[in-house]
C-alpha cells in the first residue's frame, strides 16, 4: 500500500473523532498532496501563499486550504482568494488588511489568532495576555470571523515540555469562548505537529497539523 495512504489512514484511526487532521504540506508536490487527499485528508495546510496557489491551480479545490505560515500584508488579497482559514493572524493591522480584501471579494474570511505560547521574541504570534484585546478588535471587523486559536510552541526535542504551552492556550481558548464575544466563535483549537500532536490532543487540540508523519521526511535542500 502507498506509504502516504497508509500514514493517513493510521492517523485518522488513531485520532479521536472530534480531532481533525490537517496535512502540513510545505514543499510537498501536488502529487503527494493528492495522494493524501485520496486517503482521507480534508484540510491541507500551506506555509506560503505562492505554494498554495500552485496547489490550487494544479489540483483545484479538492480540500480546504489553511494558511499555517506567516502572512505578509501585501499578500492578503491572494490569501483571501485561496484559504478557508488563515491560522496565523497576530495583529489588528493584519486582520484589518484581510478584512479590506474580504469585503471587496464579498467573503467572510475565517481566521485564527496565533498565540506565542512560548513567549519567544523571535516568533510570530500575540502574547497570551494580549489575545483578549486582539479578539475584541477583530470582532469589530465585518468581513473577518475569528473562529479560534492556533499555537506553535517552541521547537523542543521532548514534546512533553510543550504541555504547559498547550495548556495555557487551551485555558485562553476556553476563557474567550466563555466570554461569548459577539463575532467570535472559538470553535477551532489548532495545536500540535508530527512530534507533539499526541500531547496537544491530550491538552485539548481539535485540529492537529501533521507533515512528516504523513509525507515522510523532507529531502535535503
Amino acid at each position: 500500500m502507498n506509504a502516504i495512504r497508509e500514514n493517513v489512514r493510521r492517523l485518522l484511526n488513531e485520532l479521536p473523532q472530534h480531532v481533525r487532521l490537517e496535512a502540513a504540506a510545505k514543499t510537498r508536490s501536488p502529487e503527494e498532496i493528492r495522494e493524501a487527499v485520496d486517503a482521507g485528508i480534508r484540510i491541507v495546510g500551506e506555509n506560503y501563499v505562492q505554494e498554495a496557489a500552485r496547489v490550487s491551480e494544479t489540483l483545484g479545490r479538492i480540500a480546504d486550504l489553511h494558511l499555517i505560515g506567516r502572512l505578509q500584508r501585501n499578500k492578503a488579497k491572494k490569501a483571501v482568494d485561496l484559504f478557508e482559514i488563515i491560522e496565523t493572524v497576530d495583529s489588528f493591522a493584519l486582520a484589518r488588511e484581510i478584512n479590506r480584501h474580504a469585503a471587496a471579494a464579498g467573503k467572510i474570511q475565517k481566521i485564527l489568532i496565533e498565540i506565542n505560547s512560548g513567549r519567544e521574541p523571535q516568533k510570530a504570534g500575540v502574547l497570551p495576555e494580549e489575545a483578549e484585546t486582539l479578539a475584541g478588535q477583530v470582532a469589530q471587523l465585518k468581513n473577518v470571523r475569528n473562529v479560534g486559536l492556533m499555537t506553535m510552541g517552541p521547537f523542543l526535542e521532548d514534546p512533553e515540555k510543550l504541555r504547559p504551552c498547550f495548556r495555557e492556550t487551551r485555558r485562553l481558548f476556553e476563557r474567550l469562548r466563555s466570554m461569548a464575544i459577539p463575532g467570535v466563535d472559538m470553535d477551532v483549537l489548532s495545536m500540535g505537529m508530527s512530534d507533539s500532536y499526541r500531547v496537544a490532543v491530550e491538552e485539548g487540540a481539535n485540529l492537529v497539523r501533521i507533515g512528516t508523519r504523513i509525507f515522510g521526511s523532507r529531502p535535503p535542500t
